[in-house]
């Protein structure tokens, strides 16, 4: 088991500070020239929760998460409270054969667009449009995937979009339980980093 559907404690994410990191080698010519090699094609997000922790009882309940998830053994699910919601999405384009879809979000800059698949929708969080009608039912959503699957497929030329939640999948970057008990027996954990998961 590398990988639970356990959603790390939302009032401690709360105040994570991380976010996207990209990987990039840089070589300098002798002229000051810079050549910029680009290693990942997807981002993989960093989090610092030790600034989450304002509680010593969120603190007994985050040294039960980490145990439980043996330091960087397991992953699990993390709300990054800065980017967890699409609205109005699209997913797709119904060809009139293809039943299965990947949600996505999708960040654009300019004349720039990244897609982002989304991997951990939170349940119950969707809602899934035909050409802007909200689907009741013909769909199941995996969210341990990401993955819509149509009973009949969209028509041709349908638009297929989506409003939902996500999380991230993360597990701890550290094996080491690092607390120490401060003034007026107040323990406090200087940082309990946390990494992506490739899933």
């Amino acid at each position: 088991m590398s990988f639970v559907e356990t959603q790390f404690p939302s009032d401690i994410s709360y105040g994570a500070t991380g976010g996207a990191v990209f990987s990039t080698d840089i070589i300098e010519t002798f002229g000051g020239f810079e050549q910029r090699n680009i290693n990942w094609a997807q981002s993989r997000a960093r989090y610092n929760v030790a600034h989450g922790v304002r509680t010593t009882g969120q603190m007994d309940v985050l040294i039960a998460f980490f145990r439980a998830r043996r330091g960087k053994a397991i992953g699990f699910r993390f709300k990054d409270w800065s980017d967890y919601s699409v609205t109005g999405q699209l997913i797709g384009t119904g060809d009139a054969a293809n039943q299965v879809f990947q949600l996505v979000k999708t960040y654009t800059s300019g004349s720039v667009t990244v897609s982002r698949d989304i991997k951990k929708p939170v349940s119950s969080t969707e809602t899934i449009y035909l050409d802007g009608v909200p689907q009741g039912s013909g769909y199941t959503l995996d969210t341990t995937t990401g993955i819509v699957n149509f009973t009949a497929a969209p028509g041709n030329g349908v638009l297929v979009t989506a409003d939902f939640e996500f999380d991230v999948p993360v597990r701890f970057d550290t094996d080491e339980m690092a607390i120490s008990l401060d003034t007026n027996d107040i323990s406090t954990w200087g940082a309990v980093p946390l990494i992506e998961v490739r899933v």
